[in-house]
Parts: structure tokens; C-alpha cells; sequence
């Protein structure tokens, strides 16, 4: 497979319908790709709390409308990174969108974990519930979004739901980018799987942004890895490591505490 993960820079002198126009020509670009990955967040900035609420759509709202074309033209299927969500009857969501070749949405997940510690995020916005994983012809792909990152058992249960590749958006702060890297690798480590993680560039809401998106594949080796600037990060991998890794060092089988089923 060839994944291509596009680290967007999110700079406020930029507007998002402008940018919505840029990253769609950029998804384009991107044509013979068999995946693209966008960050979290990148119409609004993970850190400007203050635009969720005005820069929140529906599920089938003008980013949804922009990338399912992207995708289609593109002919890829596109993690089109996170929005902030309005559903009709309930909170903000920060929610992920997945498109197919087709320009068909796929797959939607809602942040489970969210950020601020009673602050931001953690208090604008409503938590997912759901675990999500999608099938591609050559991998099937857990859905996670940035904090997530930290918490190990989101991942077990999108390996027991048959998760083989794990792709993570996210607006991943300059100041914590050890961690980034550091928690990339352990969840590929542990899961025997690969990550994809895809963060933003730039600085917004006077928050420098960590960049360095990063592709591990299930043995947790580094397959490449961006700068701190907006980028294109491409990398071609065999999702059948995976099966490879798993059978020739079996840990994953000699699990001693389970966890519950997990919700579809």
C-alpha cells in the first residue's frame, strides 16, 4: 500500500474556506495513493477553542462535501482528519470522516478522549462511544484521534475488533512531540500493528504545532518521518507484516486480561 499523510499547516491569516480549496488540491496531488491522511482539526486549529462553535457543520456539511469530491477525483480512499461536528440534537463532536474511492463516506468516528483537563475541548465537546474500524482491500484501519494516543486500551479493542492498521489525526502540541513519537511506537509495539500518525504544522491559538507525523509499522521501527513544516509524508508498506509479525512473535495470544467486547 502507499500512504500519504499531509501535515497541513493551520495558520489563522489563512481562511478555512481557503484552506478547505488548498487541502482539497492537495488530496488531488495525490492520485495512485491507496490512502490519504489528514490531521485533526485542521479546519478550525485543535487549540482555537473559541471557532468550534462558529466553525462547527452536520456530518454533511461543506468539508464533507469538499472532500468526498477530493477523494473521488483523487480516486483514494481519504481520511479527511477530524471536524468539530454540530449534530442537530446533541453537543459538538470532534469527529472523523473516511471516504472511499468513490467519494462515499465510509466510516465516522467521534473522539472518545478528550482534551483540556475540565478546560477546551474536554467541556465544548461531547465524547464518542463508539469503537471504529474500516475495511480497506488490503487492511482494515482503527480509527483513533490525537489524546487517544495515551490510552492503550482504546487500541486493544480496535485490535480485537480486527484492526490491523491504526491511523491517528491529530493537532499534536511543539512542546509534547517526545511523547508523539514515544506513544506512536508503543501503541505499534503493543498492537503488532502499523500507525499512521498525521499532525498539523504551524502554529495556531498561540500554540505551536509538533508536526513530525510519523508511519511505524508493527515491529515498531520508524518507517518515515516529517519535519516540523507542512509536508507530504509518503511511505509504501505491506500490510501483511502484520499477519507476519503476529505469528512469528505471538504476544498478542498469551493475553491474560481481556477486555469487554467491543461496541460496532
Amino acid at each position: 500500500m502507499r500512504a500519504s499523510l499531509l501535515q497541513i499547516d493551520v495558520n489563522e491569516g489563512e481562511t478555512v474556506e481557503a484552506r478547505r480549496v488548498r487541502v482539497a488540491s492537495l488530496v488531488r496531488e495525490q492520485a495512485g495513493a491507496d490512502l490519504v491522511v489528514l490531521p485533526e482539526l485542521w479546519t478550525t486549529g485543535a487549540f482555537a477553542y473559541e471557532e468550534f462553535g462558529g466553525g462547527a457543520e452536520p456530518l454533511d456539511g461543506p468539508t464533507h462535501d469538499v472532500m468526498a469530491k477530493a477523494a473521488r477525483d483523487a480516486g483514494v480512499w481519504l481520511h479527511a482528519g477530524s471536524i468539530p461536528e454540530r449534530d442537530p440534537d446533541g453537543p459538538l463532536y470532534n469527529t472523523s470522516l473516511v471516504f472511499s474511492p468513490s467519494g462515499d463516506l465510509a466510516a465516522v468516528y467521534r473522539k472518545i478522549h478528550r482534551f483540556g483537563f475540565d478546560r477546551g475541548e474536554a467541556v465544548l465537546m461531547g465524547a464518542g462511544e463508539d469503537l471504529v474500524t474500516v475495511r480497506l482491500p488490503d487492511t482494515r484501519l482503527g480509527l483513533a484521534t490525537c489524546y487517544d494516543l495515551r490510552f492503550p486500551e482504546l487500541f486493544r479493542g480496535l485490535v480485537d475488533a480486527g484492526a490491523e492498521t491504526l491511523v491517528v489525526p491529530a493537532g499534536w502540541p511543539e512542546r509534547r512531540r517526545a511523547h508523539w513519537t514515544l506513544l506512536a511506537q508503543a501503541r505499534a509495539v503493543e498492537n503488532q500493528a502499523f500507525v499512521l500518525a498525521c499532525g498539523t504544522a504551524g502554529s495556531h491559538a498561540g500554540v505551536p504545532q509538533a508536526g513530525h507525523s510519523i508511519v511505524v509499522d508493527p515491529w515498531g521501527e520508524v518507517l518515515a518521518q516529517a519535519g516540523p513544516g507542512e509536508e507530504v509524508l509518503t511511505v509504501d508498506f505491506d500490510p501483511g507484516r502484520v499477519a507476519v509479525t503476529r505469528d512469528r512473535f505471538p504476544a498478542l495470544k498469551d493475553r491474560m486480561l481481556g477486555l469487554a467486547p467491543p461496541r460496532r
